[in-house]
């Protein structure tokens, strides 16, 4: 019995001969430098759902494994410093990268290693999502590593997405109210970071506001009615991929988060009612795929 060579069947598949020329066409890219989420729901898990869902190739450097599901988070693990470079050195000098999400680093040192890879590599449109307490309440990071970012990333990205118990924690201060929000990104942006994203979904009440104040510093102020669900886990993360994805198909800022937020509120309408283990359930991610978005010349 012969074994077909993988190659050569691969290459008669597509139709193509095997002297075709190179071509020049190539998929948009997305990376993900975030932790992993055993659960599935958010983490590099979400952020690879969601790329593939807005039609982009994505692409991982995963900062930390977690022990977690939709209860809560049991334990994490910093994956090593080198090991993070690596990745992140082998995806960028192989494949190239459009856009970039970043989501939990644990310790000072990873933020370092990507602080230091967005300068090498001159890495464009990176959208911090400063993942520093999950859905359940569980805070992922210890102060030290909340300071890093805003010393080493907030300066280097495009933009931040944090949510209010995070903003809170990085200013020191509570944010009770939508007439706080502008205040407080703009207090954001004085820390450093050239764009905020203020998610003001914790807020009660039947509107979520959420605010983009933009590097001019205008406010764009973001509405729509709340979705009553249980199935919340992974919004920050979905979000936040979901807006490097747009920023890497061309879209301008303050288009992004517009259209990324469309997709979030469709994927939270699309599985609220869906049973995902006993807690904070998943959003439906792929709802509504998008055929994969070529490059072409």
């Amino acid at each position: 019995m012969t074994i077909p060579d993988p190659a050569q069947s691969a290459q008669a598949a597509s139709g193509l001969p095997a002297s075709a020329p190179e071509r020049s066409a190539r998929y948009l890219r997305v990376l993900s430098i975030a932790g992993s989420d055993s659960g599935g729901g958010a983490g590099i898990q979400a952020d690879l759902k969601t790329f593939s869902a807005l039609g982009c190739y994505g692409m991982t450097a995963i900062a930390a494994i977690t022990a977690q599901n939709t209860c809560g988070v049991r334990a994490i693990h910093a994956v090593p410093a080198d090991i993070l470079k690596a990745q992140i050195d082998a995806v960028v000098q192989d494949i190239g990268v459009d856009a970039v999400k970043i989501g939990m680093l644990a310790t000072p040192e990873t933020v370092r290693v990507v602080a230091n890879a967005i300068r090498e590599y001159q890495l464009p449109h990176v959208v911090l999502d400063p993942v520093m307490v999950a859905t359940s309440g569980d805070r992922l990071v210890a102060a030290e590593t909340a300071d890093a970012l805003v010393s080493e990333l907030f300066p280097l990205v495009e933009l931040i997405t944090p949510n209010l118990d995070e903003a809170g924690w990085l200013l020191g201060h509570a944010i009770d109210g939508i007439e706080a929000l502008d205040a407080s990104a703009r207090q954001l942006l004085a820390l450093g970071a050239p764009a905020v994203l203020l998610k003001g979904g914790h807020l009660p009440g039947d509107w979520v506001v959420d605010l983009l104040v933009d590097a001019h510093g205008v406010g764009h102020r973001l509405e729509s009615a709340r979705i009553v669900t249980h199935n919340g886990h992974g919004t920050g993360c979905t979000l936040s991929s979901a807006i490097a994805a747009e920023l890497a198909s061309g879209a301008a800022l303050p288009e992004a988060v517009a259209r990324a937020r469309n997709y979030i509120l469709g994927a939270i309408a699309a599985g609220a009612d869906v049973r995902t283990g006993s807690g904070h359930g998943p959003l439906n991610h792929g709802y509504a795929p998008l055929a994969q978005k070529i490059v072409r010349g």
